[in-house]
């Protein structure tokens, strides 16, 4: 069912602000990159506008707190089944970026920086490049949806195909712009695929049936009680208590 977005003005007699429209996509890019918050409070920018060896180009790269790689793709003028097609195919190439790689798309976007130490000021922790890259994700950026389109994601969600959409709409308040957001799932149910898609090096053993939890030296959570009350505790904001 296509996601749809209304805002009310609040007062005795409840009014619809009247949707309206960005001048240009470019312009909604151009905010992502100034406040990545408008998509996800939990990722970090790492690219813009990079070349693929595909002779296409992804909008916008990202990185995750547990090193995983998030695609984004704006609609721009390309029909929905056109940017799942692109998607699907510049995800090709992200699964084959090297950490080496990825540094370097970072320091063109950053001019210069460094990933290891942008992502240690930006989550508090080291960048493992064990885990960097094992997985990635797919968010589409789109105002609509079609039916066909959303029944397509829905599909390849259902088999821990980790591709999510996020919805803009943009209402007129007066002489100023409010933009909405709405996923269409859950982005912790799109997080899940992608931990159950993450690669693994080398051959691996069958599960023991036994889970490990890193519980990590901190001064806010005593390991005493935890063993007292039975309980453990996630930390680091929601992308790991999730």
């Amino acid at each position: 069912m296509p996601i749809q977005h209304a805002i009310w003005k609040v007062g005795d007699k409840p009014t619809p602000l009247p949707a309206s429209h960005l001048t240009s996509e470019q312009k909604l890019e151009e905010m992502i990159v100034c406040d990545p918050r408008i998509l996800s409070s939990e990722w970090m920018l790492i690219g813009r506008q990079e070349a693929t060896n595909h002779g296409g180009r992804i909008d916008l790269l990202a990185i995750a707190p547990d090193g995983s790689l998030v695609l984004i793709e704006l609609k721009r003028n390309r029909t929905p089944r056109e940017i799942i097609a692109q998607a699907l195919d510049y995800a090709s190439w992200v699964e084959q970026l090297t950490p080496e790689k990825i540094a370097q798309i970072y320091q063109r976007f950053s001019n210069g920086g460094t990933l290891d130490q942008a992502f240690q000021r930006r989550f508090g922790v080291d960048l493992d490049e064990e885990t960097l890259n094992q997985s990635h994700q797919i968010i589409l950026v789109a105002a609509e949806l079609d039916n066909s389109t959303e029944r397509i994601i829905n599909y390849l969600n259902a088999r821990d195909i980790a591709i999510n959409v996020v919805f803009f709409q943009v209402f007129q308040h007066g002489e100023e712009q409010l933009l909405s957001r709405a996923w269409l799932i859950d982005p912790g149910q799109t997080q899940a695929n992608v931990a159950s898609t993450a690669k693994v090096k080398g051959e691996t053993e069958p599960w023991n049936g036994e889970y490990y939890v890193s519980y990590g030296p901190t001064t806010s959570r005593s390991w005493e009680d935890a063993r007292h009350y039975g309980f453990i505790s996630a930390g680091g904001g929601s992308w790991y208590s999730q």
